[in-house]
């Protein structure tokens, strides 16, 4: 068979069986311009201005009756709308673990409910494991890479999901990422809580594309936002029952908080390592 004839083939294979074409790079699209093949959605309970659940029964999975995920287009290119309007996510159906994920992101205009008004809110949540629902009945126990106006690249852990994080404390319930400061725990319930917050702003101003970088290696992961490092997260695990456990694998998660949000260029490669550039 000539060679052009076979690559056809091979394409014509790859595309009927829905097979992942890899990139001689490595780089592996998970969103294909077209649609959310390959993804999930979770709807929570719908909720009133004041951010209660109005009747407590969650919308569910593969259910978007107000169509909160849609694929649009964007100055002659499609990319994910996430309208902010229910609480809840696309999740990957496939779980990854040591990994470089990027994605780009830019804000809507619009905003909603609790939120509307206040800064716009998203995440990116990592190591997704468990129930759906298990965090304010929309997003399953996680790591967060926080996407939020301002506060883009700060860490919350969902659900059970915990690091360490050097910080150095700025208030009694402010702690600071710091590569040179104290390596602190951040959990629900614990001393510190859950949230860290980051010391520099990367983000571009709304409206603007920004990059996002995840690395994820081992029990490391390591936050960028616009090629600068926001923070890098240490023995990340969950809390399960009452006993830890490693959080080093799991699904992906992109949030719909209250607030309108584009997604495109979503990609993955695997990673044998942390680049040593950022853990130095």
């Amino acid at each position: 068979m000539k060679p052009l004839k076979l690559i056809s083939v091979l394409l014509l294979v790859a595309i009927t069986f829905g097979f992942t074409i890899v990139k001689k790079d490595g780089w592996r699209p998970l969103f294909n311009g077209k649609d959310l093949t390959g993804w999930d959605t979770y709807i929570g309970p719908d909720l009133d201005d004041n951010g209660k659940p109005i009747t407590g029964t969650p919308i569910g999975l593969n259910n978007d009756p107000k169509h909160v995920f849609t694929i649009v287009n964007d100055e002659s290119e499609n990319v994910i709308r996430i309208s902010g309007e229910n609480w809840g996510a696309i999740s990957t159906q496939k779980e990854y673990e040591n990994y470089h994920l990027q994605l780009q992101f830019r804000w809507g205009q619009l905003s909603w409910g609790q939120k509307k008004g206040k800064k716009k809110d998203s995440g990116l949540l990592y190591h997704s494991v468990g129930k759906y629902g298990a965090d304010y009945g929309a997003w399953m126990r996680s790591q967060e890479f926080q996407v939020e106006e301002g506060n883009c690249g700060e860490y919350w852990g969902v659900a059970g999901g915990f690091a360490d994080i050097p910080v150095i404390k700025k208030s009694e319930n402010e702690y600071v990422y710091d590569p040179k400061g104290t390596l602190t725990t951040f959990k629900e319930g614990g001393q510190q809580g859950r949230h860290c917050m980051k010391s520099i702003d990367a983000k571009k101003p709304s409206g603007q594309w920004n990059t996002l970088d995840l690395y994820c290696h081992g029990d490391t992961s390591i936050h960028i936002v616009n090629g600068k490092v926001m923070m890098i997260l240490y023995h990340n695990k969950q809390m399960d029952n009452g006993q830890e456990s490693p959080l080093v694998k799991g699904k992906i998660q992109i949030q719909s908080e209250g607030a309108e949000i584009f997604y495109k260029n979503i990609k993955i490669q695997a990673i044998t390592r942390l680049p040593a550039v950022f853990t130095k």
